[in-house]
């Protein structure tokens, strides 16, 4: 053996000797079946194994996928001379025999797997240089204010990081995405019209709807539960009427369009759809009843009004299908003359034309009187009687009805008192019914009188409650009168009247607040003892009042007992509770010592007293040391003060002029900023950043947060801490004591081999290593 392939041997044995150990602690062994995991990408001439066999095996042979990378020496040396690639194969899977002198296998072959360990060497590469796409107008959110109009397209720059993009060693790529906006086309449609009662072929299609893309599933969506609903919509988007409408029966409908994807998730907001029923004229005017009867006096006066036919007409009103025309074309009897009746053509207002009339002549006539819009006529009956003049007023059976006594708490609705007057004009007439009426002594209207059409009798009900402090007596006066008007020369006198006392007892009541509930806003900054709001409460008999609170659970108010108004006594916090609501309570001083409660609701308006502060508590902040470039992260602040409806606009700075030098604070909005670095030379420890945050308030306010960074080692794109100094582990006076032992033992180890070289020349013997993963040893 020449000295280079001794020295090769040397220090193949001393790489054996010095490398870490493999699967089960040793680099060489018996030939089985074995596993190894080498990095990709590693320079050639690496050492993977080292086999042995037992004679009279003198050489190995390996097979299998060795794609010309890797070999084994006669010694049974394994290695790879090119360096792996984890993306050609991932796997490599060998046999390995050991031959004698005659090349005959004597053990083996065994298997063995060289699982080949990712490294980042592949740069991240878009599958197209450029990109393109498209969104519609108000169709995801966020992108309101898209306007194909102002905006009609964007190109976004769009690059990729591998490895989080964590790593100053991560690869990189970029390309270009070309946006179009496009017209939202999910739009409600107009209002629609559809005639009533159309006998074209249904269903017919009305108006249409289109979601931006194709595949939506439409349906539709009552606003309102009918009986039945006509409307029906396709998978393209038409909407249709399934059968005739009718306006009469309902003029308008709503309803809502979804549009949803395959899974039946909504894409979007409903459409509201209007659809409005046209009136075509389809109904003749009818008659208020079978017959109208109206009453006209004897003597009454020509000209005279004597009632108003009202007829109807279901078509939409104030159209030309709706408008009605009034004409008698028939008078019964005909005596003492025709045409003693007109009636206005427009309002059907009936009038005495030609002459007074007689009772004891014709008592009735029978009018028939045609009502008619521009398509249909309809005949209907009035009946006119002729009644006795109104010459005799109402007289009341007495005078006065004496005294009553109730209580101010009597039941509303109660009838209190029964009153009857007479008329001696012809019954059940207007000339002879008789209406009551309260002229004197009920200015409040607590009282009422209801009429009995048969007897004329009145009954007094209680309308209002009676109130002893308002009112404690009333002398009340009664007039009764007929609906029809008196003949001239008669007038009513005091027959036609009567009294009544009216004497109301004290119920003792509660205190009354002057409305149920109080309200007053202040500023939540107030000073303790400032007056924040007053109630009013009065007692019915006059008493005096006390007033308490109840439900004051954070201690916050008090109230004066005698005049109501209400203090401050603690800090109010608008944070805490920003409408604060305690109930009053007012309790008669003496009697009964009656109360009754209402409700005080005091509204703080907000200043600004909170300092800014993290939204949360940050952990885990690290970078990997060494930096390859300047890093950065985000944060987010927020505070407890009630905020704008633009939302806070805080601003951020670093706490600390001493590290403007390393560190640098930028704000990316009004909540969050970015914390980065300016160099790259941080030394691997904790770093606890002051930042300091203003909010811009009246006040403004400032707070100072800590965010703590850790410079560190990483381990698998994770911060790596050693665990700190424990009994029983090694101190680095044992370790430097161990090293220098082991240096020493591989000293002696050398010496021996090389002597035991010089004695053995010619042969080549390597024993005691093994290793499945291996440093890098060059040729």
């Amino acid at each position: 053996m020449t000295v280079q392939a001794q020295l090769h041997c040397l220090c193949l044995f001393t790489l054996y000797l010095t490398t870490g150990y493999g699967q089960d602690g040793r680099f060489s062994g018996p030939l089985k079946p074995m596993t190894f995991s080498i990095f990709e990408g590693q320079e050639p001439s690496q050492i993977i194994f080292q086999f042995k066999a037992n004679p009279p095996a003198v050489t190995f042979e390996l097979t299998g996928e060795t794609d010309g990378i890797f070999h084994i020496q006669q010694d049974g040396l394994l290695y790879h001379n090119r360096a792996l690639d984890r993306e050609t194969r991932a796997v490599h899977k060998l046999q390995v025999s050991a031959l004698d002198a005659h090349k005959a296998i004597v053990e083996g072959p065994v298997p063995i797997t060289i699982i080949v360990k990712d490294i980042n060497d592949n740069q991240p590469t878009f599958l197209q240089p450029k990109y393109e796409g498209s969104v519609r107008q108000n169709s995801r959110p966020g992108s309101w204010e898209l306007d194909p109009v102002k905006n009609p397209s964007y190109t976004l720059m769009v690059s990729v990081k591998d490895m989080g993009g964590q790593n100053e060693n991560s690869f990189s790529d970029s390309t270009s995405v070309d946006i179009t906006v496009k017209e939202n086309i999910w739009k409600a449609p107009a209002p629609v019209e559809i005639v009533e009662n159309s006998t074209d072929p249904h269903p017919i299609k009305i108006t249409q709807v289109r979601w931006n893309e194709p595949g939506a599933q439409y349906s539709l969506v009552e606003k309102e539960k009918l009986p039945r609903f006509p409307f029906s919509i396709d998978q393209e988007g038409d909407i249709y009427v399934n059968q005739p409408l009718d306006r009469e029966e309902k003029d308008s409908y709503v309803f809502y369009v979804d549009a949803k994807d395959e899974l039946g998730k909504p894409l979007a907001l409903p459409l509201q759809i209007h659809v409005k029923v046209k009136d075509i004229n389809d109904n003749p005017p009818t008659c208020p009843s079978t017959v109208t009867v109206f009453e006209v006096q004897e003597n009454e006066k020509i000209g005279n009004k004597i009632g108003i036919l009202t007829a109807h007409d279901m078509d939409e009103m104030n159209t030309i299908n709706s408008i009605l025309e009034y004409r008698i074309v028939d008078q019964t009897p005909k005596s003492p003359r025709e045409g003693l009746f007109l009636v206005d053509r427009l309002s059907g207002a009936f009038q005495l034309a030609k002459q007074s009339l007689k009772k004891q002549d014709t008592p009735q006539y029978h009018l028939t009187v045609e009502v008619s819009d521009k398509d249909f006529k309809t005949l209907c009956h009035v009946q006119i009687n002729v009644i006795d003049i109104n010459d005799q007023i109402p007289i009341f059976e007495k005078s006065d009805y004496g005294n009553l006594t109730l209580a101010e708490d009597a039941v509303v609705g109660s009838t209190i008192l029964t009153i009857q007057a007479t008329d001696a004009d012809e019954p059940f007439t207007g000339s002879s019914k008789i209406l009551y009426h309260i002229t004197q002594g009920d200015s409040e209207g607590r009282l009422g009188i209801d009429t009995d059409p048969q007897t004329n009798a009145g009954y007094v009900v209680i309308k209002k409650p009676l109130d002893f402090e308002t009112a404690a007596i009333h002398h009340i006066v009664f007039q009764a009168e007929n609906p029809e008007p008196l003949v001239d020369g008669v007038k009513y006198n005091a027959s036609s009247f009567a009294t009544f006392n009216l004497f109301v007892t004290d119920v003792n009541e509660a205190p009354q607040f002057s409305q149920q509930v109080f309200q007053a806003k202040v500023s939540e900054d107030v000073a303790i003892g400032t007056k924040v709001g007053n109630v009013t409460a009065k007692d019915p008999e006059g008493l005096d009042i006390s007033y308490s609170l109840r439900g004051d659970t954070r201690g916050w108010l008090k109230i004066d007992p005698v005049t109501g108004e209400i203090f401050s006594i603690a800090p109010l916090d608008r944070e805490a509770e920003s409408l604060y609501r305690v109930q009053v309570v007012a309790t008669e001083v003496g009697g009964s010592s009656l109360s009754s409660t209402a409700g005080f609701h005091l509204a703080l308006s907000d200043v600004n007293d909170n300092a800014p502060r993290l939204v949360k508590e940050y952990t885990g902040l690290f970078f990997c040391h060494p930096l390859g470039e300047p890093r950065s992260l985000i944060f987010e602040a927020t505070d407890d003060d009630q905020q704008s409806f633009r939302g806070p606009h805080f601003t951020f700075s670093l706490g600390s002029n001493s590290l403007q030098n390393d560190w640098e604070v930028s704000k990316i909005n009004g909540t969050h900023a970015r914390l980065s670095t300016k160099h790259t030379g941080f030394e691997k420890r904790v770093y606890n950043i002051p930042i300091l945050i203003n909010d811009g308030g009246r006040p403004p306010l400032e707070g100072t947060v800590s965010l703590p960074v850790t410079v560190c080692t990483c381990v698998e794109e994770r911060c790596f801490q050693p665990a700190a100094h424990q009994s029983g582990m090694p101190t680095v006076g044992m370790a430097v004591g161990i090293l220098l032992s082991t240096f020493l033992v591989i000293g002696i180890i050398l010496a021996v081999v090389f002597i035991k070289m010089k004695k053995n020349k010619g042969r080549d013997n390597v024993e005691n290593a093994q290793a499945p993963e291996v440093k890098p040893l060059r040729n």
